[in-house]
């Protein structure tokens, strides 16, 4: 039996699928029970947890194999205390269940201790977790593809991708189809110890390789266009982002731009297989992201 935690997010639901179709037994961690119904119609079972709640945790945790562990992205309070909260929670209920075997989702970047905004709180969560199993992996992930979702918008009615990022700039992206596969794989390799595992999609990518996807898949020209600095606070404020969420969000982008965004000459490197293009052809498809 596999643990899957955050299965209706991007990562942990292309985790479960992965396990899944390759035939094996699955159990999603829920928060709530409303959102099981899709996972048992696939045959996964169904725990309800809340991931602080170190003693449900430990329940849903109890006979895995092995478990996929994550941070879930900050979206209120303070990312960092809740880091801390959660992190210790579920370490506890690692320990508690005598979890054998952990893959735990991190970020390329999380090296850095700050610097780089909302990445530091994996680097924070991956202290927390480390040794949290006798065998323990940190797949440390590029940069969400399916992120430009979140911006699709007004690539469909106006033809303009807004970046935080330096157009040019090329930077490891990996879709999330490609970190549920690499995930699942690692759930079921041998190994004792700790290990970290940094995944990136085909090559590099940028902001204007993005564009150039969605010009592909809709078949007209599209312009990356950078969103500067000071104009960016604003824009999340009228999304509705929380303050305190916002300020780790630029601060991760400040850190892109400053170059800390990098892999680890020490760490293994793979890569997916996913084309950019391909990615992209499901952002278009469901614009407000899985």
């Amino acid at each position: 039996m596999y643990v899957v935690l955050g299965a209706n997010g991007r990562a942990g639901g292309e985790v479960a699928r992965a396990l899944i179709e390759s035939g094996e037994a699955v159990r999603v961690v829920l928060r709530r029970k409303e959102q099981s119904e899709e996972w048992t119609a696939l045959g996964a079972e169904v725990a309800i947890a809340s991931v602080e709640d170190a003693g449900a945790m430990a329940d849903a945790l109890t006979g895995a194999r092995a478990a996929f562990l994550l941070n879930p992205p900050p979206v209120s309070g303070d990312p960092y205390q809740r880091t801390e909260e959660i992190g210790a929670a579920i370490a506890d209920a690692a320990r508690r269940a005598g979890l054998p075997k952990a893959v735990v989702l991190s970020s390329i970047g999380a090296q850095h201790a700050s610097g780089t905004g909302v990445i530091a709180t994996l680097n924070r969560f991956e202290a927390l977790l480390d040794g949290v199993a006798p065998a323990t992996a940190f797949l440390r992930s590029g940069y969400f593809v399916e992120t430009w979702s979140e911006v699709a918008q007004p690539v469909l009615s106006q033809s303009i991708l807004p970046s935080f990022i330096e157009p040019s700039q090329k930077i490891p992206m990996v879709s999330t189809i490609d970190v549920g596969r690499a995930a699942a794989t690692v759930l079921r390799e041998e190994w004792t110890g700790k290990r970290i595992v940094e995944l990136g999609g085909p090559e590099d990518w940028s902001a204007n390789d993005v564009a150039s996807a969605f010009a592909e898949v809709l078949g007209r020209p599209v312009t990356a266009v950078l969103v500067a600095p000071e104009e960016r606070a604003a824009l999340l404020a009228e999304e509705g982002v929380p303050g305190e969420v916002a300020d780790a969000l630029l601060g991760m982008y400040e850190g892109i731009a400053n170059g800390l965004f990098t892999r680890q000459d020490s760490s293994e490197h793979r890569r997916g297989t996913i084309a950019l293009a391909t990615a992209i052809e499901r952002v278009v498809a469901t614009p407000a992201g899985r």
